[in-house]
């Protein structure tokens, strides 16, 4: 019975120490668990973090667009002189009219000249042009 006792004892320190082994696989496994966990919970407040901007940003209104810039009027003097008779005129003007008000000669020329820069103003928006040859400021 002796050897029986022995073999005995032998299980028992051999179960013992797969206990051990287990137990030491068991607490590395919790670890893990613990790490995995914390990180799962980092990407769960990321992917929140990212759902509640991306609501804000829907939520917020569409910016107005630009504000054109204002058309910039050519240096040449003879558009200041144009736009010195569009300023004081209370009706859309042809360009014979603006030769006229310039005192201009009136000769195709001088009119042909004239209609070109009415155009160029229209162009730039800074005239318009409300029928074919007439031309007038642009209304706010």
């Amino acid at each position: 019975m002796t050897g029986g006792d022995l073999t005995l004892g032998a299980v028992l320190a051999r179960l013992e120490e797969r206990e051990r082994e287990l137990a030491a696989q068991a607490e590395a496994a919790r670890e893990r668990i613990a790490e995995l966990t914390a990180l799962l919970d980092g990407f769960d407040k990321a992917a929140e973090e990212i759902r509640i901007t991306r609501k804000t940003l829907l939520e917020l209104p569409d910016p107005p667009p630009p504000a054109p810039s204002p058309a910039k009027l050519p240096d040449h003097p003879a558009y200041q002189q144009i736009m010195a008779v569009f300023a004081a005129a209370d009706a859309p003007l042809r360009a014979r009219a603006v030769c006229e008000a310039m005192d201009l000669e009136i000769v195709p020329n001088n009119i042909n000249n004239v209609r070109l820069k009415l155009k160029r103003l229209a162009e730039r928006g800074i005239l318009v042009e409300t029928g074919q040859g007439l031309f007038t400021q642009p209304r706010p």
